[in-house]
């Protein structure tokens, strides 16, 4: 279905549009690559006070979710929700949180890179079986907060 007749699709559209035309640009790249790479599952959607968030996940549930893209004004960030596991030997992730580390993208190429498919495909490995028996990718817009930050650099 058309952007033009699917809302979800359009609702996503709108909330891309409202960034500048480069992060714009660098965040569909970005989801084109990871929605490539996760054919089946589901894209959970974000729209939340200080970003454009899409997760990739085995299930329709946030705790099903095992990479992500968020989109800041000046930025687009890869996220690894279970990253603090995963072996970094280029020293790419970053964060010190419990679990989830990240790699700030300097382009969308940075996906292309064999250090960051590597990560990729450890993050997504352990549940691949669970992504085989998913439907094909479903985009579900999960929420979108009333109160949101500038999406454009001030």
């Amino acid at each position: 279905m058309s952007p033009a007749r699917d809302p979800t699709a359009r609702q996503v559209a709108d909330a891309i549009a409202r960034y500048s035309p480069a992060i714009a640009d660098a965040l569909t790249a970005c989801r084109r690559r990871l929605c490539a790479r996760v054919p089946r599952g589901f894209e959970l959607v974000y729209d939340n006070y200080n970003a454009l968030a899409i997760g990739y996940a085995y299930a329709d549930k946030a705790s099903a979710s095992l990479v992500s893209i968020a989109a800041y004004p000046r930025w687009v960030t890869l996220f690894f929700l279970y990253g603090k596991q995963l072996p970094d030997p280029e020293g790419l992730l970053q964060g010190q949180g419990a679990r989830v580390r990240s790699i700030r993208l300097a382009s969308p190429e940075d996906m292309d890179t064999p250090a960051v498919r590597r990560l990729l495909d450890l993050a997504l490995a352990p549940h691949e079986a669970d992504f085989a028996s998913a439907p094909p990718l479903q985009t579900v817009v999960k929420a979108v907060a009333p109160r949101q930050r500038g999406r454009r650099p001030g």
